[in-house]
């Protein structure tokens, strides 16, 4: 039976990217299951699949999984031929630290900058706290490229678990128009290249369903 994950808005939904890249970046077949964040019923169809009212949700016939974190350690365990995370001991344990960092983190830059693909690219002032997120997120982004990334573009030189922890947090940058160094940008260019994430960013602007919460320049929502 393949695998199924319920996910919400491909344009807004950072935590369903992070599930959904972790298998599309690997070639692991699944099923899609897409509710659109607060429609009505949504809550009672996504209480069909977990109840924690979260998405995204990973079902492998009776196992059911939520939090990306969690799905990404279930699907590394289900299938240890991809190497989601890295071979090293120092690297793997430090992938994992800073995975943890992601989804316990930078809710400042979150809240100020939410997932929005069709927003066309434009700075957005930062305050104070986003700011230092920002200044964190490129250190962790540098000193692993440095450090562990000499086999390839990404933050340990193949795709892993953690670029796909981050793969929101890129797509912020660009939307947002937020300058990094030259080792992020070069980071971020690879992200936006996999064939994974063309077509998550093809599927997000072709939606139509608009969450105003999520659009920074509401009434107006603006769309490339």
């Amino acid at each position: 039976m393949a695998l199924t994950l319920v996910i919400g808005n491909k344009n807004y939904s950072s935590w369903s990217f992070r599930g959904w890249l972790a298998l599309a970046a690997y070639d692991i077949p699944f099923d899609e299951v897409l509710l659109p964040l607060w429609r009505d019923g949504f809550a009672e169809k996504l209480a069909r699949y977990t109840p924690a009212g979260r998405v995204p949700v990973l079902i492998d016939d009776d196992v059911q999984v939520w939090e990306s974190i969690a799905i990404i350690e279930y699907l590394a365990e289900k299938f240890p031929e991809k190497h989601y995370w890295p071979h090293a001991r120092a690297a793997r344990a430090h992938a994992r630290t800073i995975a943890a960092e992601m989804h316990a983190g930078f809710t400042a830059l979150r809240k100020h900058c939410p997932m929005n693909f069709w927003r066309p690219p434009g700075q957005r002032e930062l305050p104070p706290q986003a700011a230092a997120d920002v200044a964190r997120i490129e250190a962790i982004w540098t000193d692993c490229r440095q450090r562990f990334g000499a086999g390839g573009p990404f933050l340990f030189g193949a795709f892993s678990a953690a670029d796909a922890m981050y793969a929101p947090i890129v797509s912020r940058f660009v939307t947002y128009g937020v300058a990094v160094n030259a080792t992020a940008a070069a980071y971020m260019e690879a992200m936006q290249a996999l064939p994974a994430w063309q077509q998550w960013k093809t599927a997000a602007l072709a939606e139509p369903w608009v969450v105003a919460e999520d659009e920074v320049d509401w009434p107006t929502v603006l769309r490339v």
